[in-house]
């Protein structure tokens, strides 16, 4: 299901889907679902992107603000801080490595591009902030384009759908055509599992997933442990590993190009599994 055609220029080096990568999650937040609290502090952020980078990593996405349902919005010097001296550290320690901003704010991004990142993840695929299209295009940084409704504080209540499919993919349809035109030519597409979409939507975009491989552009599912997971097995997020990687080689074989995941070590494994078949 991979497109042969689909790289990515990071920082003048050539990221190429022809094979799926992955793209370990460094939440650095006190309140994040599942690993929050973990990785506030430099030492223990930086330790834990070592592992993900022995564990075979491609990028590292690096959040501040906590997008689970219901989070606490904080203004974006603090997000800010959280982040530019963690991706410094990171940058200096591993400049080998891609790392990818988590944020939908153009001053938190611009201070992490600063530091070191070379990739923007907008989980509001560019309808919080504008000017953070702008910057991606004057940094020349990929852009990835996810679906949301709302914001972390109201997304559950706006779930209604009459085909999420459909509309998920019309909406980044559209992005991708107008961003295009504004000049950024390195994007990906997510189409937000999780934001905005109740359990029976997240399997419904899961087994259509060939229909988002088919736009042509790099396909980022975010699977890891969310509660189309864990409410479906009963179970807590901190047991839903298993179900995870289930999942994943579920999205590979049907076009992901990039696994964004809380546990990297599992994640290589499905790609190197999913490789003698796919």
């Amino acid at each position: 299901m991979q497109n042969k055609n689909k790289t990515w220029n990071v920082n003048g080096r050539l990221i190429d889907f022809s094979s799926p990568k992955v793209m370990g999650i460094l939440n650095i937040t006190p309140d994040s679902f599942y690993d929050g609290n973990r990785y506030t502090d430099l030492t223990s952020a930086v330790k834990q992107t070592e592992k993900m980078v022995k564990d075979g990593a491609d990028m590292i996405d690096v959040g501040g603000y906590s997008s689970r349902p219901g989070a606490e919005d904080i203004p974006p010097f603090e997000e800010a801080e959280r982040v530019a001296g963690i991706i410094a550290a990171i940058a200096k320690e591993f400049p080998g490595i891609a790392i990818s901003i988590d944020t939908f704010r153009s001053e938190v991004a611009a201070k992490a591009l600063d530091a070191g990142a070379t990739i923007i993840n907008d989980i509001t695929g560019g309808d919080h902030d504008p000017k953070l299209r702008r910057l991606a295009v004057d940094r020349r940084v990929p852009y990835i384009i996810m679906h949301m409704r709302g914001t972390p504080q109201t997304m559950n209540k706006l779930a209604q759908y009459d085909n999420v499919v459909k509309e998920v993919i019309a909406d980044l349809q559209k992005k991708v055509h107008d961003y295009q035109k504004e000049g950024l030519t390195d994007l990906a597409i997510d189409p937000g599992f999780g934001f905005a979409k109740n359990v029976d939507q997240n399997f419904q975009m899961l087994r259509d997933l060939e229909a988002f491989a088919m736009m042509g552009r790099p396909l980022l599912v975010g699977v890891s442990r969310k509660s189309m997971i864990w409410r479906t097995l009963e179970i807590k997020p901190a047991e839903a590993l298993n179900g995870t990687t289930a999942l994943n080689m579920v999205a590979l074989m049907k076009g992901a190009d990039i696994l964004r995941v809380h546990d990297v070590k599992e994640a290589v494994e499905c790609v190197k599994l999913y490789s003698r078949i796919g």
